[in-house]
C-alpha cells in the first residue's frame, strides 16, 4: 500500500467513519452465470456496488476531493460542482454531506429518476443538460460556469483528474491482487472516465506484466449502459491511456440487461445495467481464456438506482 493511500486512510478514520468504509469491498466468485466455462476458468466480480453511495465512483470522488483539500484548491464555503452521468454524482453528493460542502452536478435531463432523486436526497443542485449531448453537454455545462466564476467553485473534472485513476491504482487493485492471492490473469472494465481500467489496469501490469487488460464499451453510439462511453462518438477522457488494453469488447445494451437480470436471479445480485456489461465482456474473454485463467471485473453499482426501467420484467414466465 502506498504512503499516499495510508495517509489518505489516517485522515479519514480521524475525520468520519463513514466515509473510511470506501473501499476493500468483496470479491464474489460467479459461478451459476459461468457455469459452461472450461475447467480451471474462474470469474470473479469487485462488489463495488457495496460502498457507502452505493457504487465504484465513491473511491474516485473521494480521491478528488482529498486531493482538492490537500492542494489548496478546495476550501470551506467553494462549491463542488462536476458533470455527471449519475454515479461520480452521488458519490459527491453524500461526501459532500459528510463533509459539509455545497454540491452541484450537471448530467442529462434523461438520467434515471432513481439517481436524480439520489442526489438530490443528499442535498445536491441539479443543473439538466440537453439528453442528446449525453455526457458530453453536462461536462460542457460544467465548464461554463466555472469560467463564468471560477472562485466559486471546486472543479475537480472527473475526466482529465490524476486522483481518479490513482483511487483504484492505491487502492481497488491492490485490494484484487490481495484477494486473489495474485492469481489474477485478466481484468475486465468498462470506460466511463476509464479511472477504473486505468488505475487497475496499470498497477496489476506493475505487479504482473503478463496480466491482460480488457476494455469493454457499449457496441453503438445509442446506447443504455449510463456511464459507459462509447469512445469513438464521444469526447475521449483526457486521464485515458489508448496503449493500456490488450482487446476490446463491445457489448449490445440488451445483452447486458439480460446479464443483469441473471445476476439477481441466478446470483442474487443485485446490480446495473453496466455491470451486467462487464460480466457479459468477461464471459467473453473467459471462453476464450486457457485453465488456470482468473478473471475479475466489476459490479459498477446497484441494481435499485434502475428499479423504474421494464427491462427487469422480462423473461418471467
Amino acid at each position: 500500500m502506498s504512503q499516499r493511500v495510508v495517509e489518505q486512510e489516517n485522515i479519514l478514520d480521524a475525520r468520519d467513519d463513514l466515509l473510511a468504509q470506501v473501499g476493500n469491498t468483496p470479491l464474489v466468485r460467479l459461478r451459476r452465470v459461468a457455469n459452461e466455462l472450461p475447467d480451471g476458468v474462474a470469474i470473479y466480480a469487485k462488489a463495488e456496488h457495496l460502498n457507502p453511495s452505493g457504487s465504484v465512483k465513491d473511491r474516485a470522488a473521494l480521491s478528488m476531493i482529498l486531493e482538492g483539500e490537500y492542494g489548496g484548491r478546495l476550501t470551506p464555503g467553494k462549491i463542488i460542482i462536476d458533470a455527471t452521468s449519475g454515479n461520480t454524482g452521488i458519490a459527491y453528493a453524500m461526501i459532500g454531506a459528510v463533509l459539509g460542502y455545497h454540491v452541484t452536478l450537471c448530467l442529462p435531463r434523461n438520467a434515471s429518476v432513481e439517481r436524480k432523486r439520489l442526489m438530490r436526497v443528499y442535498g445536491a443542485e441539479l443543473i439538466e443538460t440537453e439528453p442528446l449531448l449525453s455526457s458530453d453537454g453536462a461536462q460542457l455545462r460544467a465548464q461554463e460556469i466555472v469560467q463564468r466564476e471560477p472562485e466559486k467553485y471546486f472543479y475537480p473534472n472527473q475526466y482529465d483528474n490524476d486522483a481518479n485513476w490513482r483511487a483504484h491504482y492505491g487502492g481497488t487493485a491492490l485490494e484484487i491482487w490481495e484477494q486473489t492471492a495474485g492469481r489474477v490473469t485478466h481484468f475486465v472494465s468498462g470506460i466511463g472516465t476509464s479511472g477504473t481500467l486505468i488505475g487497475v489496469g496499470r498497477r496489476l501490469r506493475e505487479l504482473n506484466p503478463r496480466v491482460r487488460v480488457i476494455q469493454m464499451q457499449p457496441d453503438s453510439p445509442l446506447h443504455g449502459l449510463e456511464g459507459m462511453r462509447h469512445l469513438p462518438t464521444t469526447i475521449v477522457p483526457g486521464i485515458y491511456d489508448a496503449k493500456l488494453a490488450d482487446a476490446q469488447i463491445d457489448v449490445a445494451t440488451e445483452d447486458a440487461q439480460a446479464m443483469a437480470r441473471r445476476l439477481a436471479r441466478e446470483e442474487g445480485l443485485l446490480v446495473g445495467v453496466s455491470a451486467g456489461a462487464n460480466v457479459c465482456a468477461a464471459l467473453q474473454t473467459a471462453r476464450e481464456s486457457p485453465p488456470g485463467s482468473v478473471i475479475v471485473t466489476i459490479l459498477c453499482d446497484g441494481g435499485g438506482r434502475y428499479l423504474n426501467e421494464e427491462f427487469w420484467e422480462e423473461g418471467r414466465a
